[in-house]
């Protein structure tokens, strides 16, 4: 599988991009990477508890964190940070961004879910 030859944060558009050492780029967005994050909360611990996490269209990238030689940590600033990015993960989530975003829209609409996070109740 490729690796990256760069990682660019792009904090004030919610975007990481990705070079890849084979020629490909990616730029993703926070709300694709933090719904698609490779964690529990998200994957499940089996391949029927995936989970479609909404309101997640205002998230950003807070920082990246190394992990070893072959991945890494995405920390959102939601607080979630508990997702471990490897390269061959990151790779298939740009190969894979055309399908896998609308399949996740049609998934928050068929479940009744929403990308807006919800609202605060009014402070008296």
């Amino acid at each position: 599988m490729p690796t990256p030859t760069e990682l660019r944060l792009k904090q004030a558009e919610r975007r990481l991009e990705v070079d890849f050492d084979d020629g490909s780029r990616f730029a993703f967005a926070a709300e694709y990477l933090r719904v698609e994050s490779p964690s529990a909360e998200v994957q499940g611990h089996g391949p029927n508890e995936r989970r479609t996490v909404p309101g997640k269209r205002q998230v950003g990238i807070a920082g990246l964190e190394p992990v070893g030689h072959y991945a890494v940590r995405i920390l959102f600033d939601d607080t979630h940070d508990t997702g471990i990015f490897s390269w061959d993960y990151l790779f298939k989530l740009g190969r894979e961004q055309a399908q896998r975003w609308p399949a996740y829209l049609a998934a928050l609409a068929a479940q009744g879910l929403s990308r807006d996070p919800p609202a605060s109740p009014a402070r008296r």
